[in-house]
């Protein structure tokens, strides 16, 4: 009994662990694959970063705002993203170090896929809807007024999910 409650205890804290600098690491990653094993020039990994960002979206650019890859960042931290990684430190623990300058970056997430063969969509609220729509199908239903209307448009979109 001891031992099931220790394993329950820490199941939530695996799960956090693995969630935890989700984006920045993801980011990285993205980045360091792009540059290839021979990197160890700080500013080239800078360079490769700001290109990223360019064309960054949703979560990706929101990293890229806190870490000053965007011209428009209010924070320059590029220069402790490119020391470790031209020294080919893992991009988990960069991010790790990251957190201690601004705890934002690792508190970035990927929303949950929407899987609407589960969903209940009458029990859904109107906002709920309209982010399925404009999330899943890019589409704002223009002329949608109730909540009807949202759902029935979401059932139009989605006919081989439901």
């Amino acid at each position: 009994l001891l031992l099931l409650l220790a394993l329950l205890a820490a199941s939530p804290a695996v799960a956090r662990e693995t969630k935890d600098c989700e984006v920045c690491i993801k980011v990285l990653d993205t980045v360091v694959a792009t540059l290839g094993p021979d990197v160890k020039d700080p500013e080239l990994v800078e360079n490769a970063v700001k290109k990223f960002c360019k064309t960054a979206k949703d979560k990706d650019h929101r990293f890229c705002y806190y870490v000053g890859g965007l011209p428009e960042s209010a924070v320059y931290i590029l220069r402790e993203i490119s020391q470790p990684l031209s020294r080919h430190i893992p991009t988990d623990v960069t991010c790790k170090k990251l957190k201690k300058k601004d705890s934002q970056i690792c508190n970035l997430q990927y929303d949950q896929p929407i899987d609407l063969k589960g969903m209940d969509l009458e029990a859904q609220k109107v906002k709920n809807l309209k982010k399925i729509l404009s999330d899943k199908f890019n589409d704002p239903c223009k002329g949608c007024v109730e909540k009807s209307d949202f759902i029935k448009r979401i059932r139009e979109l989605a006919k081989d999910e439901l």
